[in-house]
């Protein structure tokens, strides 16, 4: 029995592909606090938050889209610069983050939240919400040069405060 040949057409660019990265190791626990309006807000509590990549693109002529470790190591990387942090929105029109002797104190509604600044990190965010972390981590890749040597399409980024509770932000070429 002869055996097909192999067309080099059926294999072109234009083949798709979905590549989803979740790793038990994309995780960063952090403490905040959800601040709703200028008087109220949520007290200071954490969670283990939990992020994922969903990227597409083209499948080369070597059968691979990309070197996932590119984005697996940027995301490992962002992960850890929040990992064990009190995060603080730098952009709240509510909150007020300032340095004073040896403490970043965050105030609220005239309550004065004193932190040592080892224990914190401020964020270009208005909230620290799992919205404005997906928004935070996708623009910590898009960023990155190494992203754009990349031949990605789409990139979805995912945080989770915990079970069930996820929000994406969305990036496309």
């Amino acid at each position: 029995m002869q055996q097909p040949e192999k067309n080099a057409a059926s294999h072109a660019k234009s083949d798709r592909a979905i590549i989803e990265i979740q790793k038990e190791y994309l995780h960063f626990s952090a403490a905040h606090f959800t601040i709703f309006s200028a008087t109220e807000r949520e007290n200071l509590h954490g969670h283990n938050f939990q992020v994922e990549a969903i990227l597409e693109g083209n499948i080369g002529d070597d059968g691979l889209c990309f070197d996932y470790n590119e984005i697996k190591s940027r995301l490992k990387t962002l992960c850890d610069e929040l990992d064990e942090r009190v995060l603080l929105p730098e952009q709240s029109p509510y909150l007020t983050i300032a340095q004073e002797e040896d403490y970043v104190v965050a105030t609220f509604n005239n309550e004065r939240i004193p932190f040592l600044p080892r224990d914190v990190s401020t964020l270009p965010l208005r909230n620290i919400t799992v919205e404005e972390l997906a928004h935070w981590f996708l623009s910590g890749i898009v960023s990155d040069t190494i992203f754009s040597a990349l031949p990605i399409d789409t990139l979805n980024i995912r945080v989770a405060s915990g079970p069930g509770q996820w929000a994406s932000s969305r990036w496309a070429r």
